[in-house]
């Protein structure tokens, strides 16, 4: 099976698209086979579209805190809440989530998911550093209208399999260092030093999903790669590996809400 993973941005270009790494297993390594960036949303929702057998993990939440949807009256069925949300605006979802906010009290402003504790992610409600209620807008829809299957939420293509995954945990279960920056002016030794750890522990299989990767000759890429755009697609791929060896098991997915989604691996 075909093995992606896919470092996504809700507003792709030519300076900064989204990031797909590629690779299957070969025994008990995975093997790193192409890198690409796609600067649009229609070169993306093209690629969904291949066909399968294939397994991803998509950096992208894939719902909102039930909280929050009671809270609105929004759907409470994933595919009628991806509808729902693909008819707001960035604009009309920024002003509902701060009126949410608005009316709790500090250090408890913003709802999560039951998945964001253990993955230590970020709300997905979040509109601001970094604007991953954004991602969700532009994305989760876009999985509902390819149909592919996102066990335990949605039933779709079989061949065609969607996890949501978040490259930060991979990286922070090796360094606590900050290893990368779009600001090119922060792009320094100190955070390649950070990737070449990751990218050497990596190589080893030691982290605690213990899959060993096979860069090839993409390893200069990754390193030099100030954004770690394509380092981070490589460790959603390391995630969606997890998940494949665990294919029998439910992808290692636990028990969980199927409307607010689970971050594989977590």
């Amino acid at each position: 099976m075909k093995l992606h993973g896919v470092d996504f941005t809700s507003a792709p270009s030519r300076r900064k698209g989204i990031t797909i790494a590629s690779g299957q297993m070969q025994g008990d390594v995975l093997r790193l086979e192409s890198l690409q960036t796609l600067s649009d949303f229609t070169a993306f929702d093209n690629w969904l579209m291949q066909p399968g057998p294939w397994l991803a993990g998509f950096d992208l939440p894939f719902s909102l805190p039930r909280e929050l949807i009671e809270h609105l009256h929004w759907p409470d069925n994933w595919p009628d809440l991806m509808r729902h949300l693909h008819t707001q605006t960035r604009a009309e979802l920024r002003l509902q989530f701060k009126a949410f906010c608005d009316a709790r009290a500090i250090g408890n402003k913003f709802a999560h998911r039951a998945t964001d504790i253990p993955a230590g992610s970020s709300p997905s409600m979040k509109w601001v550093n970094p604007p991953v209620a954004y991602m969700l807008h532009a994305g989760a829809p876009r999985l509902l209208d390819a149909r592919v299957s996102i066990p335990g939420m949605y039933d779709g293509d079989p061949q065609r399999i969607a996890l949501e995954a978040y490259p930060g945990m991979v990286a922070r279960s090796i360094t606590k260092a900050s290893y990368k920056s779009d600001d090119k002016s922060k792009q320094t030794p100190e955070r390649r030093q950070a990737r070449e750890h990751i990218l050497q522990a990596l190589k080893a299989g030691s982290t605690p999903w213990k899959i060993k990767l096979h860069a090839g000759n993409f390893g200069d890429a990754l390193l030099s790669d100030g954004s770690a755009d394509l380092l981070d697609a490589v460790l959603c791929m390391v995630l969606a590996a997890w998940a494949h060896d665990r294919r029998g098991q439910n992808f290692g997915l636990p028990e969980f809400d199927p409307l607010e989604g689970w971050i594989v691996g977590s």
